[in-house]
């Protein structure tokens, strides 16, 4: 093994990492607004990227498909000391006509990274209401539940 080898995984999951939170960075910039929910002294990460975000390798990697009216819905729970833990997360999504899909989650853990992918389609220029879920592992839970106007990237 040379010293030029890299573990594709290992660099494919930091890519994830890294997209993530450059998106995350894009927004809070653009929308000057956190997407963060806090309670029971946790904080619930949340974000919704179009899955044509994602390299082909890295969705195949996470069996996420790739398509512009889909949409990766990505969670991560932190403790009051900034440590990713596990939770129980359920949701759904409707549009505007009312047509409801269930938020399928599955966890992905990474390291001492844990978050929760769900995938989610849409129409062009569609405003989904998102309803999620979490229950903390200490049995505390609330829900988040907000609006995104989703786009079909080209």
């Amino acid at each position: 093994m040379t010293s030029n080898t890299v573990n594709k995984p290992a660099k494919s999951a930091s890519w994830l990492a890294l997209c993530c939170c450059t998106v995350f960075s894009l927004i809070s910039t653009i929308s000057h607004a956190e997407q963060v929910h806090r309670f029971a002294g946790h904080e619930v990460h949340y974000i919704v990227i179009p899955t044509t975000f994602l390299e082909a390798d890295v969705a195949s990697q996470y069996n996420v498909t790739r398509a512009k009216n889909r949409a990766l819905v990505n969670i991560a729970v932190l403790d009051s000391e900034n440590s990713a833990v596990t939770a129980t997360l359920s949701g759904d999504s409707s549009n505007l006509l009312g047509q409801t899909q269930e938020l399928n989650f599955r966890k992905v853990q990474e390291g001492d990274a844990i978050y929760y992918l769900a995938e989610l389609l849409h129409s062009d220029e569609d405003v989904q209401r998102l309803n999620i879920e979490v229950q903390l592992a200490n049995g505390r839970q609330d829900q988040i539940k907000f609006n995104q106007k989703m786009y079909w990237t080209h």
